[in-house]
């Protein structure tokens, strides 16, 4: 038996992967019907193809006897998680913490000051060849809330901090403090949610926030606030945020969406006051050199019997 990684990137791309190992490469193709590059029952450690369909990157678990360690290049692990019990017991799994963070917040700041300002109407004008002034909200003075306060939420706030805003709440599972300021526990989410004037979701997909963002979350949104999603479409009830947008109370900038791909039928596409992307915040320019800089890492560290990196789980243990 050999020992196989399986990369989604050409290994012949990446500087400085360690001696040793038989590396093989595997993406999926571009119809999710690529052969695997090797016997499954050889790898050892699986780095998943990146944007695919969860069905496509969990197809070889079962047969996966021998791997030790399964690290994704998305900042959640929901797309594998649906596999995780047919892989063997104390195997690692790794989400690609550090590798997201700058893109992400980019995106994110880029969606807010678009919806704010009004960029999608101006594109729109533009098309038309009118000209258009008006009124539009600045994000200086305004209030903004963080929801799931990990290392992309507090990428956001450190783009944030040139942009004059009156203050910054942050959110996560459980409340601690930081350099910044203090980080309020998921409890605290109705009582702040009426002073922020835009929301944004940063927080992974798992059981307890599917669905999050529902009827009663938007309703508590002070009106003519703005719900900016970078997170996971699913986090966001898609019926009630309708509701709300039709009403025109409040507005949205999604960068994910539930049902993802957004089918052309979908209404949501012509709501009013929401402005949509196709789930850019990762797939860019930043994620090659950061991907491959995070592998060589973990690669070194799965070689030399070291700690490795942004483990979310080990297989077999409760809850796993």
């Amino acid at each position: 038996m050999t020992a196989d990684v399986w990369l989604p990137l050409p290994p012949e791309t990446i500087e400085g992967l360690p001696e040793g190992l038989d590396y093989l490469f595997w993406n999926g193709g571009e119809d999710g019907r690529q052969e695997f590059p090797g016997d499954p029952a050889d790898c050892v450690f699986y780095a998943v193809p990146y944007m695919q369909p969860a069905a496509l990157v969990v197809r070889p678990f079962p047969r996966m006897r021998s791997v030790r360690v399964v690290q994704t290049l998305s900042a959640g692990t929901d797309a594998v998680e649906s596999g995780v019990r047919d892989l063997p017991p104390g195997v690692l799994l790794c989400n690609a913490r550090g590798v997201h963070e700058a893109s992400t917040a980019e995106l994110a700041l880029t969606l807010i000051l678009a919806s704010l300002r009004g960029v999608p109407d101006f594109v729109r004008d533009q098309d038309r060849g009118q000209w258009r002034g008006g009124f539009h909200p600045a994000l200086a003075d305004k209030n903004v809330l963080i929801v799931g306060y990990g290392s992309i939420g507090a990428a956001v706030e450190d783009r944030l901090a040139p942009f004059e805003v009156a203050r910054v709440a942050r959110v996560a599972r459980s409340g601690r403090t930081t350099a910044r300021g203090p980080v309020r526990p998921d409890a605290d989410l109705p009582s702040l949610l009426p002073d922020a004037d835009v929301v944004v979701l940063c927080t992974p997909l798992t059981a307890d926030t599917r669905g999050l963002v529902d009827a009663g979350f938007l309703a508590r949104m002070k009106t003519g606030a703005l719900l900016v999603n970078v997170a996971r479409g699913p986090v966001v009830d898609t019926e009630a945020l309708l509701s709300e947008l039709e009403s025109g109370r409040l507005t949205a900038a999604l960068d994910v969406t539930d049902p993802e791909p957004l089918p052309a039928d979908h209404p949501l596409w012509h709501a009013p006051g929401v402005l949509i992307s196709p789930h850019a915040g990762g797939p860019t320019s930043a994620f090659a050199p950061r991907a491959k800089r995070l592998l060589t890492r973990q690669l070194h560290r799965f070689v030399n019997r070291e700690p490795l990196d942004n483990v979310i789980l080990t297989t077999g243990r409760t809850g796993a």
